[in-house]
């Protein structure tokens, strides 16, 4: 089973890379959020590696975190969605907007990747609210409870009044709730709707 590539870019395509390890070439279907960042022919790159073994074909699915892998895993745990769908929703997601989208409850955000209709994208906010992948860091599973608390409307009022401030004022409801997380831990729990607008505005014009 391989875990980890560690080598060189041979190759880039369209949905794939190439990686030269010590002369032996792998290629490894990425997404293309991926494929943008990766780098080019020639230059060093690492990669988490999934490894998909079938009958009749062995593939391999690359990721630059340990993370994006996590959730190409957990996304694939929903009913309807396969290592395609899963790369689709990596390719216009990136893993921390997926966390936000599912906390929050945003099946129009999920829906947004190619092949993913209504009916998918609410499985996968649903089935994967109390979710997360392996590897994620404590304060991200802490941003991501944050947001789970603003979907099911369990934040206190204020934090609910100040997030429908900022989303009135044109931000997403993602960027809103990114916002006022931040403000509410430099005010803290008892600060009042006002104070974290002006926070969270602060926040948003970094």
């Amino acid at each position: 089973m391989i875990g980890k590539l560690k080598g060189v870019i041979d190759e880039i395509g369209d949905d794939h890379v190439v990686v030269d390890v010590h002369g032996v070439c792998y290629v490894a279907f990425c997404s293309a959020r991926t494929l943008s960042r990766i780098g080019s022919p020639g230059e060093a790159v690492v990669l988490f590696i999934e490894t998909f073994v079938r009958e009749d074909q062995l593939r391999l699915y690359g990721f630059m975190s340990a993370e994006e892998r996590g959730w190409f895993n957990l996304l694939q745990s929903v009913q309807g969605v396969g290592a395609r769908v899963a790369l689709a929703i990596l390719s216009t997601l990136s893993a921390g907007e997926i966390a936000n989208a599912i906390a929050l409850g945003d099946k129009t955000a999920v829906s947004r990747a190619p092949g993913v209709g209504p009916k998918v994208a609410t499985r996968i906010v649903t089935e994967l609210k109390n979710k997360v992948p392996a590897g994620l860091s404590i304060g991200d599973s802490e941003a991501i409870s944050f947001r789970r608390e603003v979907g099911e409307g369990a934040a206190p009022a204020a934090v609910s009044d100040a997030i429908s401030a900022l989303t009135n004022l044109g931000y997403s409801r993602d960027q809103a709730a990114g916002a006022i997380s931040a403000a509410l831990k430099q005010a803290g729990e008892d600060a009042a709707s006002a104070t974290l607008i002006r926070l969270g505005l602060k926040e948003l014009s970094q």
